[in-house]
């Protein structure tokens, strides 16, 4: 996988966590008594736990991406993307399962696979940025 593909994915990985919590919110606003601006976020949350797991999944995708695609990029116009390419797939399985524990639960251990596929990511990040400077 390239990295370039890994991103993409990632994207779409992004946007399917997105819908996973904006969507459900259609019916709740047409038939469930809430109103559409319910969802401010200045309001209390009352959204359902998995909602609320998932737009937190959602967000911590936002808060990496920039650093996986920035160094894509990076690599790319430096002309080394094979540094990249290694570990696209495994930086991509990574955030996913961060994603996949993030929606599951949040009890201790699914916590601390949560941590664990999140250092996995930022390890690998540390490691690309080490071989594309030296």
């Amino acid at each position: 996988m390239t990295g370039f593909i890994a991103v993409v994915l990632y994207v779409v990985w992004m946007q399917l966590l997105t819908l996973s919590y904006a969507f459900p919110r259609v019916p709740m606003a047409l038939f469930g008594g809430r109103k559409f601006s319910d969802w401010e976020r200045a309001e209390v949350n009352r959204d359902p736990a998995f909602m609320v797991r998932a737009k937190g999944a959602h967000l911590n995708c936002v808060e990496n991406f920039p650093l996986f695609a920035g160094v894509v990029v990076v690599a790319a116009l430096m002309g080394k993307s094979p540094v990249v390419d290694s570990l696209a797939m495994f930086i991509l399985l990574a955030r996913v399962g961060q994603s996949l524990s993030h929606l599951i639960s949040t009890a201790p251990a699914f916590v601390l696979s949560r941590a664990t596929f999140f250092l996995a990511q930022v390890g690998m990040i540390f490691w690309i940025c080490f071989q594309l400077i030296v």
